[in-house]
């Protein structure tokens, strides 16, 4: 089985614009995602999921001059692009990683996908983030198979599915087959992704401290004991409902 990942990535970010190409500590974020993810084990490629909105070209030329693969389709549905950059790059299994997680972790992703590959054809659908969630936020990977992105895409008509990708998929056990991977330990309360200025200042606080992405989010956990401060930094942020 050939395995994608897919980056969903835009300049149009309502709450902090232009994060994905925000510098953070001298590469942009979306290189410092996409330089984690290749770190995992079980991916066979990684592909950039841009908008055709004019503001994107600033991706795709990104994409262009560090030779990643990136595929360009429509703002507001997501799950067409997700289908386009799937069927484009042969894909039997999509994993679905954001833009906005500077600190995604390539042992949860192959994790995820240990999970996925060890029960498929019995699973459609393996994430962290299905209840109940015990992993930062921000550490998101969701695997599925080309056969459920291709009914989501067929079935899903609400505009809300069509732009959150994977939500027409878990909201329908009854239809798909899914499961989910926790942590031991509840970390759901923990905070790691890029939504605001108090979240780009949290991961820049932490990759200030690394000087570097090699990181694991073991790591993270064990600064966060000793500066448990910074915890309070994004504290207040709310996540957007679906």
């Amino acid at each position: 089985m050939k395995i994608v990942a897919i980056i969903q990535a835009r300049m149009g970010s309502t709450r902090l614009p232009g994060k994905v190409l925000m510098d953070l500590a001298g590469q942009p974020m979306l290189a410092r995602v996409v330089d984690r993810l290749r770190r995992a084990q079980t991916l066979d490629e990684v592909v950039i999921a841009a908008s055709l909105e004019p503001a994107d070209k600033a991706i795709a030329d990104l994409c262009e001059a560090r030779g990643w693969a990136c595929c360009r389709g429509s703002q507001d549905d997501v799950l067409d692009r997700y289908r386009q950059a799937a069927l484009q790059h042969g894909a039997d299994v999509v994993v679905r990683i954001t833009s906005d997680c500077p600190l995604i972790e390539p042992e949860i992703v192959d994790r995820v996908l240990g999970e996925f590959c060890g029960r498929y054809p019995n699973v459609d659908y393996v994430s962290n983030v299905l209840p109940p969630r015990t992993f930062p936020r921000g550490l998101d990977v969701e695997a599925m198979s080309i056969a459920a992105l291709e009914r989501a895409w067929s079935e899903a008509q609400d505009a809300a599915s069509r732009e959150h990708v994977t939500s027409h998929i878990y909201n329908h056990p009854e239809i798909f087959k899914l499961a989910g991977v926790s942590n031991d330990a509840d970390y759901s309360h923990m905070r790691w992704c890029v939504d605001t200025a108090e979240d780009w200042e949290f991961v820049s606080r932490v990759y200030q401290h690394f000087g570097h992405d090699r990181f694991s989010w073991r790591d993270v956990l064990a600064v966060l004991k000793q500066h448990p401060d910074w915890q309070q930094i994004n504290s207040q942020v709310r996540q957007k409902e679906l």
